[in-house]
């Protein structure tokens, strides 16, 4: 698995304004901002983007995802 195949399964089952990954093959890091949380707690938002994931992590293909997970608004505040 790659950056970009990981970063692509998660823009195909959420709509992203900006996604980043980074990571080793096995361990990542996710930026991801979307509109689909609005009104979510962080857990719910978690679960939303291991629901694009599937089986990967299950089989453990992603071994590890590390993400941070914002709105539109929370993301222009960051910024």
């Amino acid at each position: 698995m790659t950056a970009d195949e990981l970063q692509s399964l998660i823009a195909q089952g959420l709509p992203c304004d900006h996604i980043e990954v980074s990571g080793d093959g096995r361990h990542w890091s996710a930026v991801i901002v979307s509109p689909a949380f609005e009104g979510k707690r962080l857990i719910q938002r978690h679960q939303q983007v291991y629901a694009t994931l599937g089986q990967r992590i299950q089989t453990d293909e992603v071994h590890a995802l590390s993400m941070k997970t914002y709105t539109p608004a929370e993301w222009a505040a960051q910024r």
